[in-house]
């Protein structure tokens, strides 16, 4: 019977490879890790503490079983963690729950689901008109050894691995070619200039987009030369992000044409500095983050956009003004580059490094909180503008209308979002906005439904006497069918 649902599913709901053009108009809900976002009824371990560093009974199953409530935010795909078999021993850092230990990529692993399991949640993913993008590790493989036997390995021969050597930081051909991680866990570096990995990848990559229908992939690939990216991703015929952990933008940069985009860690550097609070509120540096964005990378519209992921602190954690995360939340969507929420900000979860930030999702019984309430508002209007008959809006680069040292005012298509990091307590302050828009022409605020006019010479004012709220201003000409504010 599974098999069939799988077979049917596949019939009706055909999947082609996803480009970039198809995913810039997607957001993601990010890292749908089996091991901490849902459990089957009755099953794995409720508690899951996270200083266990270990399984909780997460499948992909249980994944497909709670889709509804991230297909009900407005996500259109979801990102889920390695699917590949893992280093299975105990080690004093704990299991490795987190997919990250890959040691088999061709193999799936055992702890998530079975080939059929996996299958089935891209299936259902597909029914829903959503994407599958898969993390995947690539550029080194886990072992409890300086010298592992490599015969259980996806690369079996030593001269597709760089000998031993601890990375010195700061030293680039080191950071390339030297192990991550410690003599405890360490990271055999995969040798990527070795041609025969290139090809094996290749080789595998291909069968396993089929094989899953994946519409995409997140890649680790900052210790990798940029070029080794290309035809591995041109053999695996989707959308591919790398990660290029830094908030350096230049090296960011270099990576996108061998891969489709990058995370856009400079910009997440700068929605820190701009919007913590207590912080330094300096809305200086995000405006010139986004003015190098657009002079070095290829295409700002599919960066990816995020306040959180598995290797920085929840933001919840590093500020508690809830306004102060949904002033920075409507900048990543409503600027240029693909939205990424990770699981569990909708919560407002607050665990600060690894593995207090891996919490589990279920204690929060999937609640529609003012978070997620948000982000599903958000989500509906971004979709409404990037996904319309002969929509630019994605496309479209975002400008600075007005910029202070407490607010910001961007333009995208015609859209104006206007954010600030005073936080949530009230002010005997305003801004002032001009706009490009009409005296007299009616707009609205799509986040509180307020209607509003444009005043003369196109000026436009918020007023902060009730707390530091982002306002979203449309022409009420431009939202006609987006479902909001009716």
């Amino acid at each position: 019977m599974l098999t069939l649902f799988i077979l049917l599913s596949l019939i009706l709901y055909p999947v082609h490879a996803a480009t970039a053009a198809q995913w810039r108009g997607r957001s993601i809900y990010q890292r749908v890790s089996p091991y901490r976002f849902a459990l089957s009824a009755n099953t794995g371990n409720p508690a899951c503490s996270p200083a266990d560093r270990t399984w909780c009974g997460g499948t992909w199953n249980s994944t497909r079983e709670h889709l509804d409530y991230i297909q009900a935010a407005g996500f259109t795909a979801i990102w889920i963690s390695p699917v590949n078999k893992n280093l299975e021993a105990r080690t004093p850092y704990g299991d490795a729950y987190h997919g990250f230990w890959v040691t088999d990529v061709s193999q799936l692993n055992p702890h998530f689901g079975t080939a059929a399991d996996l299958k089935q949640l891209s299936a259902e993913l597909h029914r829903r008109g959503m994407y599958l993008m898969v993390d995947l590790v690539l550029n080194n493989v886990a072992a409890t050894s300086t010298t592992p036997d490599y015969s259980g390995y996806f690369l079996k021969d030593s001269s597709q691995y760089h000998p031993y050597c601890p990375i010195q930081w700061g030293n680039r051909t080191s950071e390339m070619d030297c192990w991550l991680g410690d003599t405890v866990v360490t990271l055999p570096d995969v040798n990527t200039e070795n041609l025969s990995v290139s090809q094996a990848y290749q080789n595998w990559i291909r069968g396993f987009v089929d094989e899953f229908s994946i519409d995409g992939f997140r890649i680790d690939g900052k210790h990798v030369p940029a070029n080794f990216w290309a035809p591995v991703c041109a053999s695996a015929g989707v959308f591919c992000m790398g990660e290029v952990f830094g908030y350096d933008i230049t090296e960011a940069a270099s990576y996108q044409g061998p891969l489709d985009s990058v995370l856009n860690y400079p910009i997440y550097d700068a929605l820190t500095q701009a919007f913590v609070l207590p912080g330094p509120q300096n809305m200086n540096t995000l405006v010139r983050v986004m003015n190098q964005s657009k002079q070095q990378y290829k295409d700002v519209s599919v960066l990816g956009n995020f306040l959180e992921n598995q290797d920085v602190p929840r933001w919840t954690n590093i500020s508690a003004d809830i306004q102060s995360m949904f002033n920075a939340m409507v900048f990543t969507f409503m600027s240029d580059g693909i939205p990424i929420v990770y699981y569990g900000q909708e919560q407002r979860l607050s665990g600060r490094v690894d593995p207090w930030n891996r919490e589990p999702l279920w204690p929060s019984n999937y609640a529609n909180t003012s978070t997620y309430a948000l982000i599903a508002k958000l989500n509906k209007f971004r979709n409404f503008l990037a996904n319309r008959a002969n929509s630019c809006w994605a496309t479209t680069q975002a400008k600075v209308l007005t910029q202070t040292s407490n607010e910001l005012a961007i333009m995208k298509g015609n859209v104006i979002s206007i954010m600030t990091n005073i936080g949530s307590s009230p002010s005997n302050t305003n801004v002032a906005v001009c706009t490009p828009w009409a005296s007299g022409t009616p707009t609205m605020d799509i986040l509180s439904c307020t209607p509003t006019t444009v005043g003369s010479n196109g000026m436009m004012t918020v007023n902060y006497s009730t707390g530091g709220r982002a306002v979203i201003l449309v022409p009420l000409s431009n939202m006609q069918g987006s479902g909001l504010c009716g």
